[in-house]
């Protein structure tokens, strides 16, 4: 098997896991832009492309989903350990839900109560 082709079953494998995918922004955030502006305002905003805010954040909930299977898939971890790690993620799930707003699809967004984002 070439690399490019380990690659692709790899990519298949993964996005029929959930683990990665498509992930679209939603239309009214396209073209938009994230502004972080400081309390003192003679200081210079941030501005970054909503695009690349969104990207970084999915990135953050694909990251999560792959700690997540491989503590689930951990052989040298106890049941105990992996539900109080997993306990962990499904906080910072809900801790992310603030940024749900961005997910064109429902299916996409983070939810801290199932621990699934």
């Amino acid at each position: 098997m070439e690399k490019n082709e380990l690659k692709e079953a790899i990519r298949e494998v993964l996005n029929e896991e959930g683990i990665i995918g498509t992930t679209e922004l939603s239309g009214r955030w396209i073209g938009g832009e994230v502004i972080m502006q400081p309390a003192d305002l003679a200081l210079q905003a941030k501005v970054i492309p909503a695009d690349v805010f969104f990207h970084k954040i999915v990135m953050i909930r694909d990251r999560l989903r792959v700690m997540e299977q491989k503590i689930n898939a951990s052989k040298k971890m106890d049941d105990a350990e992996k539900v109080e790690l997993q306990q962990y993620i499904t906080k910072i799930y809900g801790t992310l839900t603030t940024f749900n707003v961005l997910f064109k699809e429902e299916d996409d967004k983070f939810r801290g109560d199932s621990g699934k984002g």
